[in-house]
């Protein structure tokens, strides 16, 4: 499966800009059809709480735009978003879209980042899910969620293979970020894709990173600092093969509860 990461400077709660900036990305990069297009956490307004901007309008704005980037492109796309439901709390959530613009899965994130206050503005989800995109079981997660290996390993045990981490991971602890992708691709024998921004907001730079390991650890992709698309192509052979020759998986005498 070939899988695009999309990493850019978000401009501050501009809808308008940041959707403009990733169709330039992607015009420039021409991907090819079948791919998986990755872009990061609220990839339309900046990691903002400001909900009354980042949560999208009954016409979910930013989805139809995704759609029309998947139709496009003949590829799916994965992105976060913030999505209301009445008058409660918004979810900030990953969604991915199909080449045919249908809905491939929704996940809410399940950590919200109460350091930055996102726990009194938006709700958490409730559980890992899994969708199926080129022979592979891809399983989004977002941002906090890294650091709370439970919610990987509830992936891996409904089949993930691809877990797929989309941030807004600040400069200043991006020593982390590159310590736990490549942590949860060793513990989990899975691919780990961790798609983050790049330069600032009024609250912290970024200096990206976004950076794909395989099942053993080794990486294969790193997308610098700046904004751009990497390309890497993602082995289910290599993935499936490396869990039967070595079954850490099948010794575990801890299961996660179903």
């Amino acid at each position: 499966m070939n899988l695009y990461m999309i990493q850019f400077d978000m401009e501050w709660e501009n809808r308008e800009a940041n959707h403009h900036q990733v169709q330039v990305l992607l015009e420039n990069a021409a991907p090819e059809p079948g791919s998986l297009l990755v872009l990061p956490e609220m990839f339309s307004t900046g990691f903002s709480m400001n909900i009354e901007v980042t949560a999208q309008t009954d016409n979910r704005q930013d989805e139809l735009f995704l759609k029309d980037l998947a139709k496009k492109w003949q590829s799916a796309v994965l992105a976060g978003v913030v999505t209301r439901s009445g008058e409660d709390p918004p979810f900030n959530e990953a969604v991915a879209f199909s080449s045919d613009g249908e809905e491939l899965i929704r996940y809410a994130k399940q950590q919200t980042f109460s350091f930055g206050g996102e726990n009194e503005t938006h709700r958490t989800g409730e559980q890992s899910m899994v969708f199926e995109w080129q022979g592979l079981n891809v399983a989004p997660l977002v941002c906090y969620d890294l650091r709370f290996p439970e919610h990987f390993r509830a992936a891996v045990d409904i089949g993930a293979e691809v877990l797929v981490i989309i941030a807004s991971w600040p400069a200043r602890r991006q020593l982390h970020w590159d310590a736990l992708l490549k942590a949860r691709a060793i513990e989990n024998q899975a691919y780990v894709v961790g798609v983050n921004r790049c330069g600032s907001d009024p609250n912290a730079n970024y200096v990206g990173g976004s950076v794909v390991y395989d099942p053993l650890g080794i990486q294969i992709a790193h997308a610098g600092q700046g904004s751009g698309v990497t390309e890497v192509t993602l082995d289910p052979e290599h993935l499936r093969g490396w869990r039967q020759k070595f079954p850490a998986l099948h010794d575990r005498k801890i299961k996660t509860p179903k």
